[in-house]
């Protein structure tokens, strides 16, 4: 009995998370607008928190003339800093049509500006994950 395909079928289909409307806007508005993800989630603290200090990396790092990488099939390492810059979502967005970011890496703040842009973005996926654990009710 253990091996029926009723178990199996009900354990498989209570193992996805439910597809609800705030599943699939929450991930794509907390990309886009940092810690917004939250905020439509009225989780004000912590999206606040996120907006703030993801946004203030991102500044900062441009302020330090950071470099912002650009889609290209090259180096590995560019390709790598090019996701993680992406994770900024709308901050990548703005930068790419300002034209902002061409930093050349001449002296030490330069790297450390093109670091804290790359982490920005790699915060705010980890933010997208888990405004995203929240709307599907995975996490409180």
């Amino acid at each position: 009995m253990a091996n029926s395909p009723v178990t199996k079928k009900s354990a498989a289909t209570s193992a996805a998370p439910p597809v609800s409307s705030m599943s699939v806007i929450v991930p794509a508005v907390a990309w886009l607008i940092p810690g917004a993800g939250h905020l439509i989630q009225k989780r004000w603290g912590r999206g606040l928190l996120l907006m703030a200090s993801i946004t203030a990396m991102f500044v900062l790092g441009l302020l330090m003339q950071g470099r912002v990488y650009m889609p290209n099939g090259g180096d590995i390492l560019d390709m790598l800093g090019f996701v993680g810059d992406v994770g900024a979502g709308g901050l990548y967005i703005v930068t790419r049509a300002m034209d902002w970011g061409h930093g050349a890496i001449a002296h030490a703040t330069a790297d450390y500006g093109t670091k804290f842009i790359i982490v920005a973005g790699l915060l705010n996926f980890i933010s997208v994950a888990d405004a995203y654990h929240i709307a599907i009710g995975k996490k409180p």
